[in-house]
């Protein structure tokens, strides 16, 4: 069954035909660490009063709600954006068939980046303060954001001094404990995740096939990798809580599950060592050294485009997706790491980004995925 698409302009409610009709494409763009967003095309006329369309007509005010929903199936249904309007940039031509608007928008995490907040948080872990300031939001956190948290911040070691906005603190604290911070919908509109995790156990959710000459999904794929990152971490600090300074200790794995049979140490086969000094307790400094590693670890890059009629479903970030004719070295499962979904009307197709924390050749089983 052909992808189709639902656009919604203000709170629940479907765009009109007229609008939908008009429409020259939609672009959302999905990251697994990052805020999401939305570019709508428009064309510009001229009204019998002179006015113009879509420019003052109060469809596209500053904050107005709007969601996409791509289809696959009468009961088969991904939100792939969830948002405000925040921007827009009007052209105009002479020739008022060149005329348009590009409208932007980004997710609800934006509400989460409206004013700086100076705050201390004490005898919380990273994953209670993300779900509390999630909360305040009315953003459902999920269930696996306490999982591999990070220890209690307490008064009698240091406590998280908060000096931003909500979102910009929660990313920092994400990036530093090897987490993922995003805001995402996944059915329907409305029903809004705060997520803050590691990756977890999860099925591939798509095959991109290159090679076979009757059922292939994609035209071409692109393939990199960099082994210019630190492949070890030797993390030190004194401990808040011990007058005797810990011993350095060295660290190799980030606990991530492989995509592959070798990881960026096996793979480049020279060790490259980054030096770490955190104010920290041994727990967390181990912690922040594994976090520095899953980072780097994400070595092997594959980005592409496909039909996702051809695919069969909605690629989405965060999920785990095969690729089968790129031979031993890259066929296998990647992570999706950011979603270009490109929509207009006759054809919905998706630009990808992949991220793989290891090499092949192909192995291994069940691997990991995220979200």
């Amino acid at each position: 069954m052909a992808i189709s698409f639902e656009l919604s302009v203000g709170a629940g409610r479907q765009a009109s035909g007229e609008l939908t009709e008009a429409l020259q494409s939609i672009e959302v763009e999905e990251n697994v660490d990052g805020p999401g967003a939305m570019t709508i095309t428009l064309p510009v006329n001229r009204t019998s009063s002179g006015d113009l369309t879509y420019v003052d007509d109060g469809s596209f005010e500053p904050y107005t709600p709007m969601s996409v929903v791509l289809s696959t199936g009468l009961w088969s249904s991904q939100c792939v954006f969830d948002g405000y309007v925040l921007s827009w940039r009007l052209h105009l031509d002479r020739a008022s068939a060149r005329s348009s608007i590009r409208i932007w928008a980004q997710d609800a995490s934006w509400l989460m980046n409206l004013n700086d907040v100076v705050r201390e948080w004490s005898g919380r872990t990273d994953g209670q303060v993300a779900n509390e300031i999630f909360g305040t939001y009315g953003f459902r956190p999920a269930a696996a954001n306490l999982a591999d948290d990070s220890p209690a911040h307490l008064a009698t070691g240091h406590t998280l001094l908060q000096r931003a906005t909500d979102l910009r603190f929660l990313h920092g604290l994400a990036r530093r404990s090897g987490k993922l911070c995003r805001v995402a919908c996944e059915e329907k509109p409305g029903d809004r995740v705060g997520y803050f995790i590691r990756p977890f156990m999860q099925p591939p959710a798509a095959t991109l096939d290159l090679a076979d000459p009757f059922d292939w999904s994609v035209d071409a794929l692109d393939v990199e990798w960099d082994v210019m990152r630190p492949t070890q971490v030797r993390a030190s600090q004194a401990s808040f809580t011990s007058p005797a300074a810990a011993a350095p200790a060295v660290e190799t794995s980030s606990g991530l599950p492989l995509l592959g049979a070798r990881d960026l140490r096996a793979y480049a086969s020279k060790t490259s060592t980054m030096l770490l000094t955190a104010a920290a307790d041994p727990p967390e400094l181990r912690q922040r050294a594994a976090a520095v590693l899953g980072e780097s670890g994400w070595f092997a890059t594959c980005t592409g485009e496909a039909d996702l009629n051809r695919i069969g479903t909605v690629l989405r970030a965060g999920t785990i997706v095969t690729i089968d004719g790129a031979g031993s070295a890259h066929s296998g499962s990647w992570l999706v790491w950011r979603v270009n979904h490109l929509i207009e009307q006759d054809s919905c197709r998706a630009r990808f980004t992949l991220v793989r924390n290891a090499i092949g050749p192909r192995g291994g089983g069940l691997l990991a995925g995220i979200l």
